[in-house]
C-alpha cells in the first residue's frame, strides 16, 4: 500500500501520506484553471489515542502567489484515531497555473488534551505537458 502514496511525512509517531494525480476532465487549461486530486492516508503508530482538529494548508501556485487555508478537521471530519488505526480521505485543489504545490500541517490533541503539529509533506501539483 504505501507504494501508492507518493510523499510522506512523520511526526511523533503519526505518518501523513499523499498520493496526487491531475484530473483533466476538471480542468480547463484555454480558461487557465487546472485541478488536482490528493489522496491522504493518516496512519498512527504512537502509543496513544489522538484526534484531529484542525488543518492549515499552504497553496503555491506556478506565479508564486501563496494562499494558506485554515480549518477544522478535515473534509468535515475530526476523526480520532487509536495506535495502529488509519484514516484515509480525498480532496482536491485547482490552480490558475498548470503547476504549484501544497504542503501544511495538521493540528491533533493527544488524550489529555495536549495539541501538537503533525507535518503534511511537500508535494508538487504538476499538469502533463501537452503539445500544441
Amino acid at each position: 500500500m504505501k507504494e501508492l502514496f507518493q510523499h510522506s511525512a512523520m511526526t511523533d509517531g503519526i505518518t501523513v501520506r499523499v498520493a496526487v494525480n491531475f484530473l483533466p476532465e476538471q480542468s480547463q487549461p484555454d480558461a487557465g484553471k487546472w485541478f488536482w486530486v490528493y489522496h491522504i492516508r493518516i496512519e498512527n503508530a504512537s502509543h496513544e489515542r489522538v484526534q484531529l482538529m484542525t488543518r492549515h494548508w499552504r497553496i503555491t501556485d506556478g506565479a508564486g502567489m501563496v494562499a494558506h487555508v485554515d480549518g477544522d478537521g478535515v473534509v468535515g471530519e475530526q476523526p480520532i484515531l487509536a495506535p495502529g488505526e488509519a484514516h484515509d480521505y480525498v480532496s482536491g485543489c485547482p490552480l490558475d497555473t498548470p503547476h504549484g504545490s501544497m504542503e501544511g500541517f495538521y493540528t491533533f490533541h493527544r488524550e489529555d488534551g495536549t495539541p501538537f503539529e503533525v507535518r503534511i509533506p511537500f508535494f508538487p501539483l504538476a499538469a502533463p505537458a501537452t503539445a500544441e
